[in-house]
């Protein structure tokens, strides 16, 4: 058996989030999957000192628009095989990489955002229902299943600072969060609160307001696991302390 640690990370901007930190993070951390959301960058705008980084692999999924959302993995261990399509309508904003290893498969997904208007929630919730209609596919055919990243919905009350302020929100909507009790419905397991039930906990703050000083976040960032990992699951954890984004990264503890 062999412990494996992942870490998902909204990092604004990834050449951005270079000039602050982020090697000296990378480095510390030792992750053996590392999914980045928001990279905001094309094949050709990669860092050299990424490019050229040693002891991972790299995957990237760029959206058709620059300087706009895009994914990333590093791994330290070759996928069996990497893809970033959940359907053609879905495929060119740059929000998926999905990850195959003999153990689980792996989802690094930025999910959309649906505050911008009416269309983009529809599209938002668009993109939810053919995810997990995907995910299912692959479940039924027997993977496990890891889903990482921004999903940009808080689930329950204790998940973000001001709930009541918020229920008219996107990012709070009761459509919103039916989906994720779809989500679990179905047999996943939101990590974190395997472990830490304390209100308070959040991976993203306003960069307005002062609202990271103040902690008045969301928690919007997950990993969750198929029902048949659960087991496997010894940790996860925010560290919201970590700066240079206005997300901090996560982080999940896997012995498989």
């Amino acid at each position: 058996m062999s412990t494996y640690k992942l870490l998902s990370w909204n990092v604004n901007g990834l050449r951005a989030i270079m000039k602050k930190g982020f090697m000296e993070w990378l480095h510390a951390q030792n992750g053996d999957m590392v999914c980045l959301q928001e990279t905001k960058l094309q094949h050709d705008q990669i860092p050299d000192e990424l490019a050229k980084h040693e002891g991972y692999r790299a995957y990237y999924d760029c959206a058709e628009r620059k300087g706009y959302s895009g994914v990333a993995l590093f791994s330290k261990r070759e996928p069996l095989r990497v893809s970033t399509s959940i359907g053609e309508k879905f495929d060119r904003e740059g929000r998926i990489l999905i990850a195959e290893y003999p153990e689980f498969l792996l989802y690094n997904i930025y999910f959309p955002n649906g505050q911008m208007s009416e269309e983009r929630l529809y599209y938002k919730l668009a993109f939810y229902d053919e995810f997990l209609k995907q995910v299912e596919i692959q479940r039924k055919q027997g993977k496990k299943i890891i889903i990482a990243g921004d999903i940009n919905t808080a689930h329950r009350e204790i998940d973000l600072a001001r709930p009541k302020a918020n229920e008219r929100t996107s990012g709070f909507l009761p459509i919103e969060r039916a989906w994720l009790d779809k989500l679990v419905a179905h047999g996943y397991t939101d990590t974190f609160r395997m472990f830490n039930q304390r209100g308070g906990q959040y991976t993203y703050w306003d960069q307005r307001f002062n609202a990271r000083a103040r902690n008045v976040g969301w928690r919007i960032d997950y990993f969750f696991v198929s029902d048949d990992l659960k087991s496997n699951v010894k940790d996860a954890f925010i560290q919201a302390d970590v700066m240079g984004s206005d997300h901090c990264p996560i982080g999940l503890i896997l012995e498989v």
